[in-house]
């Protein structure tokens, strides 16, 4: 029988590969992030933008409100878009789940109308995970959640807003939790190809 030898040396977890969208704005690919706030499909499109390939945007059926082609084009393509709207609650996670599971598809957005369980984020990063294990790259997850969001286990959490001023629109954005990094508040200005993110002054209790 063979004996490992103890060392000092400290086990890490390999890295993921991450989604730069813009300066310190990255994403671990293969795990599930939630974005909150009022601006929060704005900051999802600006994700999408980075990425390329098929965007699967899953939202309630009995929702009133739905996303403007025609506004959706100043930040990123609409063509890429399917949009699938599941008739019960449950089926939201569950078609989420699945979209990631299969690793076919980049990027995989829900619309959800509160923040899911600690069971539910588990099985989320898990299909994640076995997407990109797949082989056909390592799809991302994201939740829009209303409020200030809140779901366990999450990779990350981000919170837009408007911050507009007369002539320049700009966005107060947050990392409100991140695994291996600390909160962080930016402005957001500009428009796509001329992005600019600076840092705050603001700091997240």
């Amino acid at each position: 029988m063979t004996t490992e030898l103890l060392t000092r040396r400290t086990h890490r977890t390999p890295t993921r590969p991450d989604l730069t969208v813009l300066g310190e704005l990255t994403l671990p690919l293969a795990r599930l992030h939630e974005i909150c706030g009022p601006a929060r499909h704005t900051l999802a499109m600006l994700i999408a933008a980075a990425t390329q390939g098929p965007v699967f945007w899953i939202t309630p059926a009995w929702t009133t409100d739905a996303l403007n082609p025609d506004g959706m084009v100043a930040l990123t393509q609409p063509n890429r878009f399917t949009f699938l709207a599941p008739r019960r609650a449950e089926d939201l996670l569950w078609t989420l789940e699945e979209t990631l599971r299969s690793g076919l598809v980049p990027l995989a957005i829900a619309e959800l109308p509160e923040p899911p369980g600690m069971t539910a984020v588990r099985r989320l990063h898990l299909a994640a995970e076995t997407g990109a294990a797949e082989g056909h790259g390592a799809p991302l997850g994201l939740i829009l959640t209303p409020g200030d969001g809140g779901a366990p286990g999450i990779e990350t959490r981000w919170h837009m807003a408007q911050a507009h001023t007369p002539g320049a629109p700009g966005w107060a954005l947050t990392r409100r939790r991140a695994r291996t990094l600390p909160p962080k508040d930016w402005h957001l200005a500009g428009r796509p190809g001329r992005w600019r993110l600076t840092p705050s002054t603001l700091t997240e209790a």
